[in-house]
């Protein structure tokens, strides 16, 4: 089974659209989606929709932060996200809200843990940002696999019995297999807001009969996506990062 890990769409018709195709082109029969479907982006309700529909067809989909909060849970949000989260609101409707409020925070299957966040505490939203944050996520679950979000930074953690979790940085297209004597943790990057300096939309592959994943960029019309950002009235910020990859 090849399975398509997608993190971090907020709201972007555009990179959710491009990631899908070239998943769906790279033969991907099964869906992961890690959370955070809304949010800075001006299409709350297409990503919605889309997401929704690869869930009745059987995926898998994880709540966010920024979903969360859109569905009106107090996320403890301040700034540019929390006037996208006010703008979000009222561009969808009750449906997509108890929608995006009854999503599971986490999901295992026996060898893998699917969260946004972290494996320490889901609600509490902390990011996993170094070596010490992935051991501290790693030691909370027996599962040997974590798929994660939320940081939008493509990075990959593992941890043996005897030494400490280590950072590995991917490369993107080369396939990294997965020690079995090891526990891994992998952030999957962003879809639809990239921070790692590379404005194309990221997701992961993971092939379960090869025991690998691998990190994949797709370019997408992110000047589209960022004139609908502007035309929306969101702050200008939100469209500009999105052009640098910030």
């Amino acid at each position: 089974m090849l399975t398509a890990l997608l993190s971090d769409i907020h709201g972007n018709r555009e990179a959710l659209a491009a990631t899908l195709a070239h998943a769906q082109a790279s033969g991907a029969d099964r869906f992961v989606v890690l959370g955070d479907i809304v949010g800075y982006g001006a299409d709350p309700l297409y990503c919605c929709d889309t997401i929704r529909a690869l869930e009745a067809d059987g995926a898998l989909v994880i709540r966010g932060n920024h979903d969360a909060a859109a569905a009106g849970q107090d996320t403890d949000m301040g700034g540019l996200a929390r006037t996208a989260i006010e703008w979000t609101r009222d561009q969808i409707g009750p449906n997509e809200k108890n929608w995006l409020a009854n999503l599971p925070l986490q999901i295992e299957e026996p060898g893998t843990l699917f969260v946004h966040a972290n494996g320490w505490s889901p609600a509490g939203w902390g990011y996993i940002r170094t070596a010490a944050d992935a051991e501290r996520s790693l030691r909370r679950t027996a599962e040997r696999l974590t798929f994660c979000g939320h940081t939008h930074q493509p990075a990959v953690f593992h941890m043996s019995p005897t030494r400490p979790a280590a950072l590995f940085v991917p490369v993107t297209g080369v396939a990294i297999p997965l020690i079995e004597t090891r526990q891994w943790l992998a952030v999957c990057g962003a879809v639809g807001q990239p921070r790692d300096g590379n404005a194309a939309a990221a997701y992961t592959l993971f092939d379960e009969a090869k025991r690998t994943i691998t990190y994949i960029r797709v370019p997408y019309d992110c000047e589209s996506a960022a004139r609908k950002i502007s035309a929306a009235g969101l702050p200008p910020f939100l469209a500009e990062r999105l052009l640098k990859g910030q």
